[in-house]
């Protein structure tokens, strides 16, 4: 019998060799507790939060608590069927007119996760009489909606309108829809779209323009909404994508249009229609906690303000970091090695951070990537500062 694994040799290889040069396995550490949105229990120890996603604090919202138990209370725990056969309750449709709402948008759908919305809203737009257009940073669920969608795929440069214009230029003789894929806020690297460019090169070529602001709702705009809000170009935007689980701490995602056809989406999505809905307590406790994103608007600040000194404090460290001031602070280095090493070492003296390793990274140089959030005190920033000051000298990184 031919072993079914075998094709996973080269990574069991990799991993049991991470295994050999670490003392604990990165992929695999357990939050015993959290403590609060800023401090978790690892390894019996309280431990610095920086590599959660949990950019405004609100996994720890009391109101959105208090309504998923109100909620479970009244309508159970789960909805057991998708969308369009049981699992559609008013809660789901009331936070879809709240989004829908909220990007000033015609039309929402919700879907059971970040993920999903990618898969699903990108596999049923784009058919195989027609052309992807992504950037080449682009996340992993994008790439996945590209291949379910068998359109042709087409990558330009990170970040390069010109780059973009170039590609669409030789496409003006395709018969089929061209729709441009970017993301907000890169979750890697946190480098920052420019959205308003990649808009106008949308318009000048007739294509369709998908953002995905999963990492930048809740945290640029006046409004929150986004890069798109931050560079004045909503309007220019046909599909707006995003997640729960980053800014509102909970889980579940998104799609936002103002195009009618965004209905019949509902009815050949196959992520939309064969997954289970979200069951009602989540639903509550995003509505909880996207109320609570509006009452606050200085939380934005405070996270502006927090994402500033953590990158400003470890590029005076001599580390190197993206220019772009973002929640996302990846401390980009050269040696596999090194960054596994660093990390633990980052661990054992308090501080927790993401590992990510080529072939995940944008450049195939590790990264330590950090998440800072509103509820961050400037003392725990400087604290994960000093401490990936003091590990830098430890290794010799510059």
């Amino acid at each position: 019998m031919t072993d079914i694994f075998a094709k996973y040799a080269g990574l069991k290889s990799s991993f049991e060799a991470l295994g050999q040069a670490a003392p604990r396995n990165p992929f695999g550490v357990v939050i015993e507790r959290p403590l609060s949105a800023t401090l978790g229990l690892i390894e019996g120890r309280e431990t610095l939060l920086f590599g959660t996603n949990n950019y405004l604090g609100l996994s720890q919202s009391q109101a959105a608590a208090e309504a998923a138990i109100a909620t479970v209370r009244e309508e159970g725990v789960g909805t057991t069927g998708s969308r369009i056969a049981n699992g559609t309750y008013a809660l789901h449709r009331e936070l879809e007119r709240r989004l829908a709402e909220t990007f000033r948008r015609r039309h929402c759908m919700v879907f059971s996760t970040g993920y999903q919305a990618n898969l699903g809203s990108i596999s049923a737009l784009a058919g195989k009489d027609d052309i992807l257009l992504l950037d080449a940073d682009s996340h992993a669920s994008i790439y996945d909606g590209s291949r379910l969608s068998h359109a042709q795929v087409i990558r330009f440069r990170h970040n390069d309108p010109d780059d973009l214009d170039r590609r669409l230029g030789r496409l003006k003789d395709h018969r089929g829809a061209k729709l441009i894929v970017v993301e907000g806020i890169y979750s890697m690297t946190g480098n920052i779209a420019p959205m308003r460019e990649f808009a106008e090169v949308k318009k000048k070529h007739g294509a369709w323009l998908l953002a995905d602001e999963a990492h930048s709702f809740g945290v640029l705009g006046d409004n929150g909404r986004g890069v798109a809000e931050r560079d004045g170009c909503e309007d220019d935007i046909d599909f707006v994508v995003g997640t729960f689980s980053k800014s509102l701490g909970t889980v579940g995602g998104y799609c936002v249009s103002n195009h009618d056809g965004m209905e019949l989406i509902r009815l050949c999505s196959r992520p939309y229609m064969f997954t289970a809905s979200l069951p009602p307590e989540i639903i509550a406790a995003t509505l909880a906690s996207l109320t609570e994103m509006q009452a606050r608007p200085e939380l934005r600040v405070q996270l502006q303000a927090n994402a500033k000194q953590l990158n400003e404090g470890l590029r005076a460290q001599g580390l190197h970091v993206s220019p772009h001031i973002s929640p996302v602070v990846a401390v980009t280095l050269h040696d596999v090695n090194t960054a596994i090493a660093f990390w633990n070492r980052l661990l054992e003296l308090g501080v927790y951070v993401n590992l990510s390793l080529p072939p995940a990274t944008p450049d195939q140089n590790p990264l330590l990537r950090c998440s800072v959030m509103a509820a961050h005190t400037s003392d725990e920033i400087s604290r994960a500062v000093a401490i990936f000051g003091q590990v830098a000298k430890e290794f010799e990184v510059n």
